[in-house]
């Protein structure tokens, strides 16, 4: 168990950054939250002593000495880096390479929270680490497959020029409370619309693959990652793969909802399948998800009922 570490967490307000505070924070660690709050809330981290600064990574950061450092900056919904695809850039490039300035200096462990999405439209199923992946560099997701990917690239080359120890978790769909009600991401979107019986919206044929990993599950990847000594990507996520209309048909009943399916046309460079192999993390971190699809689901809806109806 962590103790009295000094740990530095980029994006800390934000949906997987706030339970990631929580846990270390409860271990008795001393956590600085730096987050610009675009997306991230302080009510995330209410009742958390922790030190906050209002900042943005991919312009200047505190020179400050931290044990370790998680970097969770980055916009992660469709809804949100569509809408400010720059930012996004900026934050899994410069940003990432601020950090690690920061990290060479002071001799710092640095995690980079990349994304399933540097698999792109994948071609291998399911996703081993070793797929280089099948990314349009010039699509309306580029600028957040592109930059994880460029993210990943600075950290290993961070650490071939100049030993710094790196950690990089491929993340996978992940869900659970304090998720954003308008993230724009399906597990949120679903349970909205089934809660306030609205029509629920489903892109392509619903037949699109995903695997979706509870958060407590998630942050317990992320600190085993941490804590081992593996350099290269780890994929960190739920191996059971779920069409996207099984999950709505779940979320309906989960929700004794009335709401009605509509399909929408698929957005552009979406995936269709998408599911992680977890062999790497199995073996090298001991570490598999706990907690399973209805779990997290009825764990999900009962958080959002006290968001919408409170």
């Amino acid at each position: 168990m962590k103790r009295n570490k000094k740990i530095l967490i980029t994006g800390g307000a934000g949906f997987i950054g706030s339970h990631l505070t929580e846990r270390l924070v409860k271990e008795g660690n001393e956590v600085t939250i730096l987050d610009n709050f675009l997306s991230g809330k302080k009510e995330n981290l209410k009742e958390l002593k922790v030190k906050i600064i209002k900042a943005d990574i991919s312009q200047k950061i505190p020179f400050l000495e931290f044990d370790e450092i998680y970097h969770l900056a980055s916009l992660a919904s469709p809804v949100f880096y569509q809408k400010y695809p720059i930012e996004t850039i900026l934050t899994n490039s410069l940003g990432t390479y601020n950090l690690l300035l920061l990290a060479k200096e002071f001799n710092s462990k640095i995690l980079f929270t990349s994304s399933s999405e540097v698999y792109g439209n994948p071609l291998q199923h399911p996703q081993k680490e070793e797929y280089w992946g099948n990314v349009n560099p010039i699509g309306v997701r580029s600028c957040y497959d592109e930059s994880k990917r460029i993210g990943e690239t600075l950290m290993m080359d961070f650490h071939r020029e100049y030993g710094v120890e790196i950690r990089i978790a491929r993340i996978f769909n992940t869900y659970g409370p304090k998720m954003n009600l308008n993230d724009g991401r399906v597990v949120p979107n679903f349970i909205k619309q089934a809660l306030k019986n609205e029509p629920i919206t489903i892109y392509g044929d619903g037949k699109q693959t995903r695997s979706f990993c509870y958060i407590s599950d998630t942050i317990e990847g992320l600190i085993k990652l941490m804590d081992s000594d593996y350099v290269g990507p780890v994929n960190i996520g739920n191996p059971k793969e779920i069409t996207i209309l099984e999950l709505a048909e779940r979320t309906k009943k989960l929700t004794n909802s009335k709401s009605e399916f509509v399909f929408k046309e698929l957005p552009k460079d979406d995936p269709i399948r998408r599911c992680p192999n977890i062999t790497r993390a199995k073996e090298i971190l001991k570490w598999e998800p706990n907690i399973g699809l209805e779990e997290g689901l009825e764990k999900a809806v009962n958080w959002f009922k006290g968001v919408i109806f409170s």
